[in-house]
C-alpha cells in the first residue's frame, strides 16, 4: 500500500466519523469515500519559486459572500500536458503555511467546480514540493455550511490536473 493509499484511506476515515468532519451527520450515515484520480508521479514537482517583489496583502471572494485574507507570495511554472503553467502561491496573513487555490479544465466537471486547494510544501534545498495528487475539495464542496475563499482569476488554469480529489457524490 502507498503512502498516498493510507492518506485517502485515513481522510476516508476522518469524514466518515469524526465529529470534526466536514460533513454533516445524515451524509456521514451514507458516506461510502471520496473519489479520486489515479496516482501520477507526472504531477507531483519540486519547484523553484520567484517570490514577489511585494508580497501584498490580498482578499479572496468566499462561497459565503464573505472574504478571506492572504499574502500573494510568489509565482510557480510547471509543465503539464506539453503546457506551460503559472500559478501563484499564496501565504496566511502574519505568516504560516502556503496555500495554493486553483481550478483548471476538469473544475464543474470530473472536479469541484469552485476549484480544489493544495498545501504546498518548503524543501530543504529552497524548492516547494507541489504534489497535485494531495489537491483537495474546499469543506463547501460538501455542504453550504462551510465559507471558502475562491481561487482567484491568477490561479485559474486552462488545462487539467487529472490528480487528486474528485467531486464529491452524495
Amino acid at each position: 500500500m502507498t503512502e498516498l493509499t493510507r492518506f485517502r484511506q485515513s481522510k476516508d476515515h476522518f469524514f466518515k466519523s469524526d465529529p470534526h468532519s466536514p460533513l454533516t451527520p445524515p451524509q456521514r450515515d451514507s458516506f461510502e469515500g471520496l473519489v479520486y484520480y489515479d496516482e501520477n508521479p507526472d504531477l507531483r514537482f519540486e519547484l523553484d519559486v520567484e517570490p514577489f517583489e511585494e508580497q501584498d496583502q490580498i482578499t479572496m471572494a468566499t462561497s459565503t459572500g464573505d472574504v478571506a485574507e492572504y499574502v500573494r507570495w510568489g509565482r510557480i511554472t510547471f509543465e503539464v500536458g506539453g503546457q506551460e503553467a503559472h500559478l501563484t502561491v499564496y501565504s496566511a496573513v502574519g505568516g504560516g503555511g502556503y496555500f495554493l487555490p486553483f481550478m483548471d479544465a476538469t473544475s464543474g466537471g470530473e472536479t469541484y467546480g469552485s476549484g480544489r486547494y493544495l498545501e504546498v510544501e518548503p524543501l530543504p534545498n529552497g524548492k516547494l514540493l507541489v504534489d497535485f495528487n494531495l489537491a483537495y475539495n474546499p469543506y463547501c464542496a460538501y455542504n453550504e455550511y462551510w465559507s471558502c475563499p475562491i481561487p482567484p482569476k491568477e490561479n485559474r488554469l486552462s488545462v487539467p490536473i487529472e490528480a487528486g480529489e474528485k467531486s464529491f457524490k452524495e
